[in-house]
């Protein structure tokens, strides 16, 4: 299906509001771990449609959704149930709470605006989670929810399992451990919710008004219903959490194979990806219909070809080998496919007849009026395109590629672009990349994207270890490296969900 059909299709309610159920078992589960009394009142901050607060007497809750709301006071006919925006009524209210539990909407930033956000970070903020506007809205629930919970009382929430990767999620993380004696967080490695692509894990918070200086990590195979929280884990010092960025997913591994990779990042013969090239996303058109042009379509308009450039449009057109040729961008041109870029400099006198009157079309006038388009002068001049050394593909079920650039392209922001610090070689850094070392790597510094597909922002990208060719020999082909390097990227794939 075509991206645009796609944009253009207005999300459902559910998405919209991020709500998915929580299947009733995990929700009854989750009120017992944080009840100490039966005369315990608890607190759901986004209630839905009263899943948790049907498994206890004494509840609140608060709903945005009316329709789900009174559902709720239907399902839950002893609980008080407040309509309306959460972090309002959190803002005003003086009650306060032995206990909170449920599943905070999970709305990614983009979605996540206005006076609500405001608010939302406003009271995280208080809390001491000092949280960004590229926030999704579970991090904030739960900070704002601690809030309300008198001295010793109990947090249970499901979360997206982005919590072991997010960079917002070490603020949050920290502030919880300033307020909680125990911090826990539960990785589950099967779906919580079997239907949705992205994979939710389990917090659970106790002793409020106490102090803890790191977080026990639990891991298992699949959620069970239960009385008791998972004994075991690892507690992962705050400390150690701040020197890798608040990644916590890298303590899924066992202790052998996670000691074995930090002895590589300690090693002088392994470099970063970041200290030989910088990686970046490609160009942002503002319309990507409007200025990619098929060679059958420049013709007809009688643009010049000076006036265009072949573009990488997403990591799929990339070759399965080391380099981009010029053979295969004459394959696209020869297949008519949309991969001329229409690029006029933001510094250009005069333009062409024919090229004002393609901007003047129907679909110029359309195009003019996008977001990215009506903020830029001149509108029609799209920015930092530019031709790189090469392209890293953005996302990837096995492991990402790295092509080198032979045929002169640029690339929109479907793929990373690199280019390669003075002296640095393309081609020895893609033999590096080529290793084991770094295919697990990946894995490490990447994070899962849902549906088994892993992602590397550029950020994530530049993190990368990569072994130097002279001394790869060495460094990898020993025995217990290479089975521990394969051990983790094996580990990491199933926690992905690749091959489900």
């Amino acid at each position: 299906m075509e991206r645009a059909l796609v944009e253009r299709r207005l999300p459902t309610k559910a998405k919209r509001h991020g709500q998915y159920f929580t299947p009733p078992d995990v929700a009854a589960t989750l009120v017992r771990w944080a009840l100490r009394s039966p005369s315990d009142r608890i607190l759901d901050p986004a209630c839905g449609d009263g899943e948790f607060l049907s498994s206890h007497e004494y509840g609140v809750g608060c709903e945005l959704d009316p329709e789900h709301a009174a559902t709720a006071r239907r399902r839950a006919p002893g609980a008080l149930i407040h309509g309306g925006d959460f972090f309002t009524w959190a803002d005003e209210t003086h009650e306060r709470f032995e206990a909170v539990v449920g599943n905070p909407p999970f709305i990614r930033y983009q979605g996540f605006t206005g006076d609500i956000r405001e608010r939302a970070l406003r009271q995280a903020k208080k809390f001491g989670a000092d949280l960004t506007a590229l926030t999704s809205s579970w991090a904030p629930f739960i900070a704002a929810s601690a809030l309300l919970l008198k001295p010793g009382g109990r947090m249970a929430f499901v979360v997206p399992a982005e919590i072991g990767h997010a960079a917002y999620a070490t603020p949050l993380i920290e502030a919880l451990c300033a307020a909680f004696g125990e911090v826990v967080i539960v990785a589950v490695r099967e779906k919580i919710f079997p239907t949705l692509s992205e994979d939710a894990w389990i917090l659970y918070a106790a002793e409020h008004g106490e102090r803890s200086t790191g977080v026990r990590l639990v891991t298992v195979d699949r959620f069970k219903i239960g009385s008791d929280l998972p004994p075991g884990g690892r507690v992962v010092p705050l400390s150690d959490l701040r020197n890798v960025r608040g990644r916590l997913r890298r303590w899924l591994l066992p202790t052998n194979v996670l000691t074995v990779y930090e002895t590589f990042e300690r090693a002088d013969s392994v470099r970063r990806l970041g200290s030989l090239a910088s990686v970046s996303i490609g160009y942002v058109s503002g319309a990507n219909a409007f200025f990619h042009l098929r060679p059958s379509a420049r013709r007809r308009a009688g643009i010049d070809e000076h006036f265009v450039k072949p573009t990488v449009r997403r990591g799929g057109s990339l070759p399965a080998t080391d380099a981009l040729t010029a053979r295969q961008v004459k394959k696209w041109i020869d297949d008519d496919e949309e991969v001329l870029l229409l690029h006029l400099d933001r510094d250009l006198k005069r333009l062409p007849i024919a090229v004002r009157r393609y901007l003047d079309s129907d679909a110029g006038l359309e195009a003019r009026e996008a977001y990215k388009c009506r903020v830029r002068e001149p509108w029609y001049s799209v920015p930092d395109v530019t031709v790189p050394d090469g392209f890293l593909t953005v996302m990837a079920g096995d492991t990402p590629q790295v092509v080198r650039n032979d045929a002169g392209c640029v690339a929109t922001n479907s793929v990373h672009v690199v280019n390669m610090r003075p002296g640095e070689s393309f081609t020895a850094m893609q033999r590096g990349f080529a290793s084991t070392l770094t295919r697990f790597s990946c894995e490490l510094e990447g994070h899962p994207l849902g549906g088994g597909l892993l992602k590397l922002e550029p950020r994530e990208a530049q993190r990368l270890l990569i072994p130097t060719p002279s001394t790869m020999p060495d460094l990898l082909n020993t025995v217990l490296a290479t089975e521990a390097l394969e051990h983790g990227i094996a580990t990491m794939r199933s926690w992905r969900g690749y091959g489900r």
